[in-house]
C-alpha cells in the first residue's frame, strides 16, 4: 500500500474540482446576461445570439470524451491546465468580436473546447480519493456549475452597467480570472497512488455465510462502450438533459406569457439556479444512504410531474418558483448521479473515458433542447407542446433507469 504520509489531503481534490466546475459554470450558465447588450449593439436576434450558447454547449459536451481519454492516459493536470489556457483565450477574444460568426468561433468553439477539457478530469479524479463517499465526492466536484452562475450573473451585470465599461469588459476581465482559476485547479490535481486508501478505511466485507467473492476487475473503456447498458444510460442522460435544458432555457419566457412581471419570472430562474447548485452535494449524500437507482428513479418521476404541473402552477409567483425549485433540483442531481452510476457500473479505472463518452449526451441535448423548445413555441404559439415533450422524455428516462441494473463485474 502507498505510504499515506506522502499523499496530499484528500479534501484538496474536492476543492480543485469545485474550482474547476465553478469556472465552467461561469462559462455556461450566465450567458443570458449578454443577450440584451449584444442585441442592443449589433441588432442580432435572440436566436442568433442563442446560437453561440448552443455551439458552446455542443463543443463543451463533445470535448469531454477526448479530455477523459487524455486524463486517463496522461493524468488530469496537463488536460485541465491546457483547457484553462484555451478557455481564457476564447473568452478574452470574445470581447473583441464585431460579427456573430466571430462570436461563434471565440465563445462557442474555442472557449467551449477549453471548458470541456476542464470539466471532466476533476469529476473522474475526486471519487478515487473518496472510495467511502464516492457519490458525495462527485457531487462536491460538480457543485461549482451552479455556483458559477451565482458569481457570474451579478458580477457580469455590475460590469455591464458600470459607466465607462460594458459587456466587452466582462469577457476581458472574467476571461483572465477564469483562466487563472482553471490553472490553479489543474496545477495540483492528481490521482492517488496505486494501492492507496484513506486511513481507517476498510472495503465492505461480503455478507456472513456468503461464498468467497470472485476476483474481479474494472471494465475497460472498450468493454464499457460495447455494453448495451452503457447506451441505455446514454439515452436516459440525453432525455433528462434535453428536457431540463429545454425548460430552463424558456422558463422566464413562460412566466412572462403567464402574466408575471419580468422580476417575478427572473426570481423563478434564480430559485432554479439555487436548487440546481444545492442538489449536487446533497444528492451525493442521499445516494450514499439509499442507493443510486432508487434515488435516480424518484427524481426522474418527480421531474415528469413537475413539467406537467407547471401549466397549473406557473401562473403565480409562488407556484412557478416551487416548480422551478423542483426542476432545478432534479436537473442538477443528474450531474452527480450519472457519473456516480457510471462509476458503479464500470469502476474507477477508465472513469475519465467512460464518463467522458457518456457526457457527450449532454452536449447533444444542450445544442438541440433549447432550440427545439423555441421552434415548437414559435410554431404553436404556446409552451404547452414543448413542456409536454419534456415531460414525455423524462418519463422515458424514468423507465430506462428502472430497467437498467448494474452489469456483472469482469473476472480478473
Amino acid at each position: 500500500m502507498a505510504d499515506q504520509q506522502t499523499t496530499m489531503p484528500r479534501w484538496v481534490p474536492l476543492l480543485l474540482g469545485l474550482l474547476g466546475s465553478t469556472t465552467c459554470g461561469m462559462l455556461l450558465y450566465a450567458w443570458s446576461v449578454f443577450i440584451k447588450p449584444l442585441n442592443a449593439e449589433f441588432g442580432w436576434s435572440r436566436a442568433e445570439i442563442a446560437m453561440a450558447f448552443a455551439i458552446c454547449c455542443l463543443i463543451f459536451g463533445l470535448m469531454t470524451f477526448p479530455a477523459g481519454r487524455l486524463s486517463d492516459k496522461m493524468g488530469p493536470r496537463k488536460v485541465v491546465m491546457t483547457g484553462g489556457i484555451l478557455l481564457a483565450i476564447g473568452f478574452i477574444l470574445s470581447g473583441f468580436i464585431q460579427s456573430k460568426y466571430q462570436l461563434y468561433i471565440t465563445y462557442g468553439v474555442i472557449a467551449g473546447f477549453g471548458g470541456g477539457m476542464i470539466y471532466l478530469p476533476p469529476i473522474a479524479t475526486a471519487p478515487k480519493w473518496w472510495p467511502d463517499r464516492r457519490a458525495l465526492a462527485t457531487g462536491f466536484a460538480v457543485v461549482g456549475l451552479g455556483l458559477g452562475s451565482f458569481l457570474m450573473g451579478p458580477l457580469a451585470t455590475y460590469i455591464i452597467e458600470k459607466p465607462g465599461m460594458g459587456w466587452r469588459y466582462v469577457f476581458w476581465y472574467c476571461g483572465v480570472a477564469m483562466g487563472i482559476m482553471a490553472l490553479i485547479a489543474g496545477a495540483f490535481l492528481e490521482p492517488p497512488p496505486a494501492g492507496w486508501k484513506p486511513a481507517g478505511y476498510t472495503p465492505p466485507a461480503p455478507p456472513a455465510g456468503a461464498a468467497a467473492p470472485k476476483v474481479t476487475r474494472d471494465w475497460t473503456y472498450e468493454e464499457a462502450k460495447g455494453d448495451t447498458k452503457f447506451w441505455l444510460l446514454y439515452l436516459a442522460y440525453f432525455c433528462g438533459s434535453f428536457a431540463g435544458l429545454m425548460v430552463i432555457g424558456h422558463l422566464a419566457g413562460f412566466g412572462r406569457d403567464a402574466g408575471l412581471t419580468a422580476m417575478a419570472a427572473a426570481g423563478a430562474v434564480s430559485s432554479l439556479a439555487f436548487s440546481n447548485a444545492a442538489t449536487r452535494i446533497l444528492s451525493g449524500w442521499f445516494v450514499d444512504k439509499i442507493g443510486i437507482r432508487v434515488y435516480f428513479g424518484v427524481l426522474f418521476a418527480l421531474q415528469t410531474a413537475a413539467m406537467i404541473a407547471i401549466f397549473q402552477l406557473g401562473g403565480s409567483v409562488v407556484g412557478l418558483s416551487i416548480v422551478a425549485i423542483v426542476i432545478g433540483w432534479n436537473y442538477g442531481a443528474m450531474f452527480t448521479l450519472f457519473p456516480a452510476t457510471c462509476l458503479q457500473f464500470y469502476g474507477p479505472t477508465a472513469q475519465g473515458s467512460n464518463y467522458g463518452l457518456l457526457f457527450t449526451a449532454w452536449g447533444l441535448a444542450g445544442f438541440a433542447g433549447p432550440w427545439v423548445g423555441g421552434w415548437l413555441k414559435d410554431t404553436t404559439g404556446t409552451y404547452y407542446l414543448p413542456f409536454l415533450c419534456a415531460a414525455a422524455l423524462c418519463a422515458l428516462g424514468t423507465a430506462i433507469i428502472f430497467m437498467t441494473k448494474p452489469p456483472e463485474k469482469k473476472h480478473a
